[in-house]
C-alpha cells in the first residue's frame, strides 16, 4: 500500500511538471518566460503596425522583422516599442536606408563599428551589405543599445550615445539629469506614441 502511494505521488509530480513546462520556458538567463498567446499577439500587432508604415519589403520579411524585434528585445530585457521607436527615427522603417555618414539598415548601424558590436552579439558580419539583412541589423542594434543602457544607467543617455557615439556623452546621475537632444526627444516622443497603440510587454 505504501509503495503504491509513493508511485501515485511520483506520477502526480511528473504530471504537474509537464503541465508547467507546457506553458512556460526558461530563458538563458534563468528567468521564466511566458510562452503564451500574448507573444503571438504582440508580434501580430507589430506586423500590422509595420504594414501601415509600408517598409518596402514582403509580408514574410515584415513578419521576420516583427519577430526579431520581439525576440531581441526580450533577450536584452528591453521594451520592444522602444526598439521600434529607434527604427522609426533612424530609418523610418526603410531597410535599404543609408545615412550621409554611411550608417545602414533599419537601426542605422555604421559599418566601421558593426564588426565590433557584431562580435559581442554573436552575429556574423561580412561587409556593409550584411547590415541590410533586417535580422542581423536588429540583433546588432538592440545589443548595442542594451550595452549603452548598462554603461550609462539610463535610457536617455543611452539613446544619445547610440546617435552621437559614447565618447561624446557624459554619464548623468539619473535619467532626469541626462542631456536631451533632438534625437532623444524624437525617439522618446515616438516611444510614448507607440506605448498607446501597441501592447505592453510587461502584461504578458
Amino acid at each position: 500500500m505504501i509503495q503504491n502511494k509513493k508511485v501515485y505521488i511520483i506520477l502526480i509530480t511528473i504530471l504537474f511538471v509537464a503541465c508547467l513546462f507546457s506553458t512556460t520556458t526558461f530563458s538563458s538567463t534563468g528567468f521564466v518566460e511566458d510562452n503564451s498567446d500574448n507573444k503571438a499577439a504582440i508580434i501580430s500587432k507589430t506586423v500590422d503596425f509595420l504594414k501601415e508604415r509600408k517598409p518596402g519589403v514582403s509580408e514574410d520579411r515584415i513578419k521576420a522583422i516583427a519577430s526579431s524585434v520581439y525576440e531581441e528585445s526580450k533577450r536584452y530585457d528591453m521594451d520592444y516599442r522602444l526598439v521600434l521607436a529607434v527604427m522609426k527615427v533612424e530609418s523610418n522603417f526603410k531597410n535599404e536606408a543609408i545615412s550621409r555618414d554611411g550608417a545602414r539598415g533599419l537601426m542605422q548601424i555604421r559599418p566601421s563599428s558593426a564588426r565590433v558590436i557584431a562580435r559581442e552579439s554573436g552575429v556574423d558580419v561580412r561587409g556593409a551589405k550584411c547590415l541590410h539583412e533586417p535580422e542581423k541589423n536588429i540583433k546588432i542594434g538592440v545589443s548595442y543599445l542594451s550595452k549603452l543602457r548598462d554603461m550609462f544607467d539610463n535610457i536617455v543617455s543611452a539613446l544619445h550615445a547610440y546617435n552621437a557615439g559614447p565618447a561624446r556623452v557624459r554619464k548623468a546621475d539619473s535619467g532626469e539629469s541626462a542631456k536631451t537632444t533632438a534625437f532623444t526627444r524624437k525617439v522618446m516622443g515616438e516611444y510614448r506614441r507607440l506605448a498607446e497603440v501597441l501592447p505592453d510587454p510587461e502584461e504578458e
